[in-house]
């Protein structure tokens, strides 16, 4: 019997979390799975951050990079998110998107997903608790809120508080920033609130999910908190999450992605 071929991935983005998961899969840390192609902005950039890219390693446009890849990981910034995304999805891959609240304004992409035969699939990210909101949404879902508090650096320059004059520096405490629906938080806070709109689209949707946000100055961590209302169950969870090389996302992310890969090729797979 032949050995199974591994699957090849594709990473669009080298960022904080990009580089994380590309130094991963190319130290080995998953069998079965092998880094084959990135598509970066910047390729001189890029080299230096990763020697083998050019080598073992090939450099890709966003839209030519599945064509030789079985999965696309998205890292990227949201406004290249819808290139890579159909790239992806019109030849039937498996897309991992980062990005996930982009997805909350390009719905169809769920519908071209199913006509091509690709599938979306979303980790956790730096999230704790979405299997637990899965298997509350089989039955009925009352409410749903999350609560995030960052550090004020996460925040600054979000479009939310530039379009409506809040400014986050020099805070002496707590603020509340927002206080809306998650798909009204995602426009508003687009590189701040992926957890928020993965949240949502395991529960009760984007607009029925309430979303709190607060710039505090006394914290160092990235602050989470989900409230579920549910037939099944009632329950509340906290993750405190260290920020990565970008104040704006947290150090988990990276690891999140290397479970989804993962649970993509091992014999054991835990939770749903």
């Amino acid at each position: 019997m032949s050995a199974k071929q591994p699957l090849r991935v594709g990473l669009a983005g080298l960022g904080a979390i990009g580089l994380d998961v590309a130094k991963r899969l190319i130290d080995g840390e998953i069998d079965g799975m092998v880094l084959i192609a990135v598509a970066v902005r910047d390729a001189d950039k890029a080299r230096k951050a990763l020697p083998q890219l050019g080598d073992l390693v090939a450099l890709r446009t966003t839209t030519t990079l599945a064509n030789d890849c079985d999965i696309v990981v998205e890292c990227l910034p949201p406004a290249l998110f819808r290139d890579i995304a159909i790239s992806a999805i019109d030849k039937g891959r498996i897309f991992m998107p980062l990005s996930v609240a982009q997805l909350l304004d390009h719905g169809d992409l769920v519908t071209r997903a199913k006509e091509k035969g690709a599938r979306i699939l979303v980790p956790s990210g730096a999230l704790l608790g979405l299997d637990a909101v899965r298997a509350a949404a089989e039955g009925n879902i009352t409410s749903v809120k999350m609560i995030t508090r960052k550090p004020p650096t996460g925040l600054d320059g979000a479009p939310y508080l530039v379009k409506n004059g809040i400014s986050v520096k020099n805070l002496k405490e707590p603020l509340k920033v927002f206080n809306g629906s998650a798909r009204e938080g995602a426009k508003g806070f687009p590189t701040n609130v992926n957890v928020a709109a993965a949240l949502s689209l395991a529960g009760i949707g984007p607009d029925k999910t309430q979303l709190e946000i607060w710039a505090d100055p006394s914290l160092t961590r990235n602050t989470h908190r989900i409230e579920v209302e549910a037939d099944a169950a009632r329950f509340s969870m906290t993750i405190e999450g260290v920020p990565s090389a970008n104040p704006r996302t947290g150090r988990l992310v990276a690891p999140s992605v290397m479970a989804a890969l993962r649970g993509l090729v091992s014999e054991l797979k835990v939770g749903s």
